[in-house]
């Protein structure tokens, strides 16, 4: 698969493994730090002459082109904003694309439908992003033909996309790219009970990846974690608008720690939700709404993930805020008083996860 970014030479594949049953523009705020000492690694994973290479991962939640967000698509290479550049200051730079890509098919029997056109992944990528998951509760909106439609537009341009495919293989398959010496895998996975039976990914059904098969997750995420120094798993999971983690995500949370995730980052609720450590394992719950179709004012609270890898190693977390603007749906990096509100806000998010601020000495 090309490299679609000019930002570091990178070689990117779609491993084929066996499954089984960022600075910020000068108007930018100070982001709110979780910095942790970088664990050992092995010297010849990601060093240079002055020692571990330093990495920046840039993580946005939520994104969809539907009416406000759709007039954006007009001008594709300006659409997200000034927040573009928060992303092409990272070496990585990953989001959750929450939409069909796709002129056809036919709604399938949910309230919500999401479609965008091609540009869309023009926008995307004209932003910096470098990789999108669509194992959400809206890549399937137009069925089957709509997912393929979605997959086959990626294709054509080069914009790698995890958590769904034209059979569960591709779907459970991580992308992974190595960064400067350093070999990165990442995984998109839902947990979102909606026509999931139906959505699901099987041998010979295309669909999404499926946090529900928990034989399959935990297998995908043991394989990525044995071919690459680095695993991120990019979750949908979570009740709307419940700023805490349920049960279920604690649960899966520990199950993915445990198969080798390194860290990993959630979306879905509408709302931010809190981070911290499970162990050696870096946890993101929920990074809300981000460039956002509709006016909501109980969720235009969002911001960047952004993590600092010396090496295979975290060495850095820090949350950039930024507030979803009422008119355009895009998400504008905040300053000032704004930027500390919503930072505070965000820390104070962290009592009800159950996750430590720092990782195990």
């Amino acid at each position: 698969m090309t490299c679609h970014s000019p930002r570091w030479r990178r070689a990117s594949v779609l491993l084929l493994l066996p499954i089984f049953a960022a600075c910020t523009s000068p108007a930018s705020p100070a982001a709110a730090p979780s910095s942790r000492p970088p664990t050992s690694a092995s010297p010849s994973v990601g060093v240079t002459p002055d020692g571990p290479a330093e990495i920046t991962l840039a993580f946005g939640g939520d994104v969809h082109f539907a009416e406000r967000t759709l007039k954006l698509l007009a001008e594709p290479d300006t659409a997200f904003g000034p927040v573009a550049e928060v992303f092409s200051a990272a070496d990585l730079a990953m989001v959750n694309l929450e939409t069909a890509v796709t002129t056809r098919g036919t709604p399938e029997p949910k309230t919500f439908h999401f479609r965008a056109p091609p540009s869309a992944y023009k926008a995307i990528a004209a932003a910096g992003i470098d990789v999108v998951t669509v194992a959400n509760n809206h890549a399937l909106d137009y069925g089957r033909v709509g997912l393929s439609d979605t997959l086959d537009s990626a294709a054509a341009v080069g914009m790698p996309v995890v958590g769904a495919g034209h059979n569960a293989a591709e779907a459970y398959r991580p992308w992974v790219t190595t960064v400067k010496g350093v070999k990165i895998a990442i995984l998109g996975f839902s947990q979102i009970a909606e026509l999931s039976s139906s959505w699901a990914a099987k041998d010979d059904r295309s669909g999404l990846a499926m946090a529900f098969d928990t034989a399959r997750v935990t297998a995908a995420v043991k394989a990525a974690k044995a071919a690459a120094d680095v695993v991120v798993v990019y979750m949908h999971w979570g009740q709307e608008y419940n700023k805490c983690p349920t049960s279920q995500m604690k649960t899966l949370a520990k199950r993915l720690a445990d198969a080798g995730a390194t860290m990993i980052v959630g979306t879905h609720a509408h709302v931010l939700l809190g981070d911290g450590w499970l162990g050696q394992t870096f946890v993101q719950y929920g990074l809300s709404n981000f460039l956002w179709w509709y006016n909501d004012a109980a969720s235009n609270d969002t911001g960047v993930l952004r993590v600092t890898l010396r090496g295979p190693a975290i060495a850095k977390t820090e949350f950039v805020p930024a507030y979803i603007n009422r008119s355009t749906g895009q998400p504008i990096p905040s300053s000032g008083a704004q930027a500390d509100r919503i930072a505070a806000k965000y820390r104070g998010l962290r009592g009800c996860t159950g996750l430590s601020a720092a990782p195990p000495a």
